[in-house]
């Protein structure tokens, strides 16, 4: 079974950026898309992006212009770069796996704060 273990989050002020990292236990090469999440407290966990194998990317409206999502086949890794950040932002930040097979991962989640 594969792990997904994401890191990078952390507090930081509105206008600020965070890297997070979605580090997979096999190769993302096995990945139909691989996207990141998030859940805010009282919300519904949301799609904020997603890249498929061959690298077209999808965006939420809300971090349109603000995040971008890349991947590192040699590093099996996903990141997530968060520029501009604002307090909506605040919220668990999962990493998420489709599998060509029909199989999905997700990360354990990490949180990022926004402060304003």
């Amino acid at each position: 079974q594969v792990q997904l273990v994401e890191s990078g989050g952390g507090l930081v002020q509105a206008g600020g950026s965070l890297r997070l990292s979605c580090a997979a236990s096999k190769s993302i090469f096995s990945f139909r898309t691989m996207g990141w999440y998030r859940q805010a407290p009282g919300k519904q966990r949301e799609l904020v992006t997603a890249i498929t194998s061959g690298g077209s990317t999808n965006y939420a409206e809300s971090v349109k212009g603000r995040f971008t999502i890349s991947k590192s086949n040699i590093k099996n890794t996903v990141y997530l770069q968060m520029n501009s950040l604002k307090p909506d932002d605040t919220a668990v930040y999962y990493c998420n796996g489709a599998f060509y097979s029909g199989e999905i991962a997700w990360g354990q989640g990490t949180l990022v704060t926004v402060s304003s």
